[in-house]
Order: C-alpha cells, then sequence, then structure tokens
C-alpha cells in the first residue's frame, strides 16, 4: 500500500458523493485511495443483480458494459476526491472510453476489484486508467474520459 494512501470509506460516503442509486449504484466500498492519484474499489456481484434476470438465464454473466460503467463510477469517486469547492449542481459525466479489453467472464459470487489511475486533465476533460479484476486476474481494462460540468 501506498505511504499517501487514505483509508477507504463505505456506501453511505459513496452515496454523498456519486447521484447514482438503486439499481445503478455499482461501487459498493472504496478500500483506500492516494489523493490526486488513485482508488480501489469493489463491488460484490450477487445473483440477486436486477441484470440477470435477463443476462443470461440459465448462464449468468455480468455485462462487460457494466464493468466499464462501475470503473467510470470509481473514477468519479477519485476525481470528486480531487476537487475542492464542489458545487451541488456540479456532476460528473462520462465523456469517453478508449482501448477496453474483455479478459474473463465476471460471474455470481465474484467480488470485483477497481484499481484507477488519474492520468491527467486537459481542458476540462479528465483521464484515467482502470483495471477490473476478479481474484487478481484481469477482467477488464480501459481508459476513461470524464467531464466535470454544472446541471
Amino acid at each position: 500500500m501506498n505511504d499517501n494512501a487514505q483509508p477507504g470509506f463505505d456506501i453511505l460516503e459513496i452515496q454523498k458523493i456519486l447521484p447514482h442509486r438503486y439499481p445503478f449504484a455499482l461501487i459498493d466500498r472504496v478500500i483506500s485511495y492516494v489523493p490526486n492519484t488513485s482508488l480501489h474499489a469493489i463491488k460484490n456481484i450477487t445473483m440477486n443483480e436486477p441484470v440477470f434476470m435477463g443476462h443470461f438465464p440459465g448462464n449468468p454473466i455480468f455485462p462487460g458494459v457494466l464493468l466499464l460503467e462501475a470503473m467510470a463510477q470509481a473514477t468519479g469517486l477519485l476525481g470528486f476526491k480531487m476537487m475542492e469547492n464542489v458545487a451541488e449542481d456540479e456532476i460528473y459525466l462520462f465523456a469517453g472510453i478508449d482501448n477496453a479489453r474483455f479478459k474473463r467472464q465476471v460471474i455470481p459470487g465474484d467480488r470485483v476489484d477497481f484499481h484507477v489511475e488519474f492520468l491527467k486533465e486537459r481542458r476540462g476533460i479528465w483521464k484515467f486508467k482502470g483495471r477490473a479484476e476478479v481474484d487478481g486476474k484481469l477482467a477488464c481494462e480501459a481508459e476513461i474520459m470524464c467531464a466535470r460540468r454544472t446541471t
């Protein structure tokens, strides 16, 4: 663990930062974060996820697009922790994705560890590198761009 790492936080703190709610809140807990640098968050995948009613009956697989969304939510948590003086009408929007790769399926019973790292900011667009791992094995990776806007 990095010497500058801060302790994580629970769902109540996550809900203070992100606007997402059931069934679209996809981060269960933040394990740790390094201010202005990186964040480690988790999502526990259970059979109770609403998406499994249709993806796929008899063979439940957590959709890759939801792994990417969860990764984007983790970048949102890091981004908001990096910002000072966040106004109530500010929102953090998914702006783009590059180099997304899927390496393994995620199924009920898995715990997904999201590791996101701040890369750079240019003209209001923030770029992050993200990884989703299950049992230390890469499930998904991508570069995610987000934008800070007012509503």
